[in-house]
């Protein structure tokens, strides 16, 4: 969704909450040395670009300095656009750079992500660009005395209710995040990092059974069917085949697929990515699969003028509807099967739009 971007013009970029912490960062640095009011600031990004950031609001004293930029997320429809990412700089007592989180800034509460258990979720390049853009402002006076951080994000906690934090062990606000300081408009890349994430912290956490899920809907499904800690589940979305490739780079022993008729009949015909714009319900695949199950020609016949995936259920009624929904489950559990060089052993499982689990199969062998 574009939210009324005009279609002739190119999707904008923006600056990740890591590039804007650095910015209020060297803001509030530069207040503090100068004892003067700063309006705008500029800082390196991680490829050595140059950017400028506007500063939002500016308070100092000769002991504390706090700064804040309101993020610019261009047109990604990221949750954190608008935010207002403070940071406080004041002197420490010992050398060097100290930097942590305040209010609305994530704590970790889980192995397996980057940053160890009780850390703020302030991530190891925005620490380091923080760093590098402090230490810019501040010359050599770090020579005889350190600086302290304190990075904040004053609606953090309500924010975080609408991202994977808290699935990943991170509560209390979001996370501080970037590796380029730069937000690419609607970046598959972020989505395929917290499927990355999400399989660390479960293997972490020692499950080594996942269940990858199409979306938050059949997620719930398979949490009130599946007796399984709820790391084990994974919101993959479209992303098939770089989840299961995840999984066997990180050695999971058993994976599980929950999803609706749509897409398990697309991975079933190998469709392993599976956003509609790349791919489609193969209906006439659906109906020679009914047929291999003994439903009639004349039915058959009828069910290849189906419109979509679930029309064609509709059309089956309740004939012979759990052997049929069997098969495609079979089918795509050896698709994904045989896609991950059989790494691990593989179920599907298809429920309808109550939940209601329509068929399932498993391959081991």
């Amino acid at each position: 969704m574009t939210t009324g971007r005009k279609k002739d013009r190119p999707l904008r970029s923006g600056y990740t909450t890591g590039a804007c912490a650095a910015a209020a960062a060297k803001a509030a640095a530069l207040a503090l040395v100068n004892q003067e009011a700063v309006e705008e600031v500029k800082i390196t990004l991680p490829a050595g670009e140059r950017v400028n950031f506007a500063v939002s609001s500016c308070t100092f004293n000769s002991l504390e300095a706090s700064c804040s930029v309101i993020k610019d997320a261009g047109d990604d429809p990221d949750v954190t656009d608008g935010a207002e990412i403070c940071a406080a700089v004041s002197w420490g007592k010992e050398r060097g750079v100290t930097i942590e989180g305040g209010r609305g800034v994530g704590v970790v509460t889980k192995p397996g992500l980057e940053l160890p258990v009780g850390m703020a979720a302030i991530n190891p390049v925005p620490r380091s660009m923080i760093t590098q853009s402090v230490t810019e402002a501040v010359g050599n006076q770090l020579e005889s005395r350190g600086i302290q951080i304190k990075v904040s994000v004053p609606q953090g906690e309500e924010l975080a209710k609408r991202t994977l934090n808290r699935r990943l062990g991170i509560v209390e606000g979001i996370s501080i995040l970037g590796t380029s300081g730069v937000v690419i408009p609607y970046s598959v890349e972020a989505y395929k990092v917290s499927i990355s994430q999400a399989l660390d912290i479960a293997v972490a956490c020692g499950c080594q059974e996942i269940v990858l899920t199409t979306g938050r809907r059949s997620e719930k499904f398979a949490q009130r069917e599946l007796t399984l800690p709820e790391e084990s589940f994974i919101q993959m979305a479209d992303f098939v085949d770089y989840a299961l490739d995840e999984c066997a780079k990180k050695g999971v022993a058993r994976v599980i697929i929950w999803g609706m008729v749509g897409k398990l009949s697309k991975i079933a015909t190998g469709q392993l990515y599976t956003h509609v714009s790349n791919s489609g319900v193969d209906v006439d695949f659906l109906a020679g699969v009914a047929a291999s199950c003994g439903i009639a020609e004349a039915t058959v016949t009828a069910l290849r003028k189906a419109v979509n995936a679930h029309h064609f259920l509709r059309m089956l009624g309740t004939n012979k509807i759990t052997e049929i929904c069997n098969k495609l489950c079979l089918l795509a559990a050896q698709r994904c099967r045989d896609h991950s060089g059989r790494a691990f052993e593989m179920e599907c499982i298809m429920s309808d739009y109550n939940g209601t689990i329509l068929g399932r199969a498993d391959v081991k062998g």
